[in-house]
């Protein structure tokens, strides 16, 4: 299906079902998931990356697993909103998985998801050491509860739901 807006994405997005969403990060890719009412994020395990092929398998069959009808990335945009070698980056490995999976694709602007999501970790009172390994699942359901936000805000507005 290619890449669409979130309105898009809020106009053919199937009921009960799942979306999913993520956060690249340089070495591993957080995940997190919706519940079935598209109400809240739920960070799951981080994927380990090594190189395209094998990153995109191991994200599609997870996301089959989870029976997700669409995908929320990360789009790591400059604060002045201008897009640097990390969102062309992001936009590169979008480009690539479209080209393996009928999902729809939406990328969501994630401007400081993952000091949010450290924010909340220290919060929590989670070690320094654990919160290594779950920042960017973090970020990723940061990233993923601000689409489902907006994704419940314009089915709300919409004379047809």
């Amino acid at each position: 299906m290619g890449v669409l807006s979130i309105e898009e994405l809020a106009e053919t997005l199937p009921t009960s079902q799942p979306v999913a969403g993520i956060d690249l990060g340089t070495r591993t890719i957080g995940l997190a998931v919706s519940d079935l009412g598209l109400r809240l994020a739920t960070p799951r395990p981080v994927i380990a990356r090594r190189k395209f092929t094998e990153d995109a398998k191991v994200l599609l069959d997870r996301l089959a697993g989870e029976e997700a009808a669409a995908l929320v990335i990360g789009l790591p945009v400059n604060m002045d909103g201008s897009e640097g070698p990390r969102a062309q980056s992001t936009r590169a490995f979008a480009r690539n998985l479209a080209a393996l999976t009928a999902l729809p694709l939406v990328f969501w602007d994630e401007r400081l998801s993952t000091v949010a999501a450290e924010r909340t970790l220290i919060e929590m009172d989670v070690s320094r050491a654990k919160r290594a390994g779950r920042i960017d699942s973090a970020a990723a359901a940061f990233i993923l509860q601000g689409a489902l936000d907006r994704i419940q805000m314009l089915r709300a507005a919409s004379p047809r739901r």
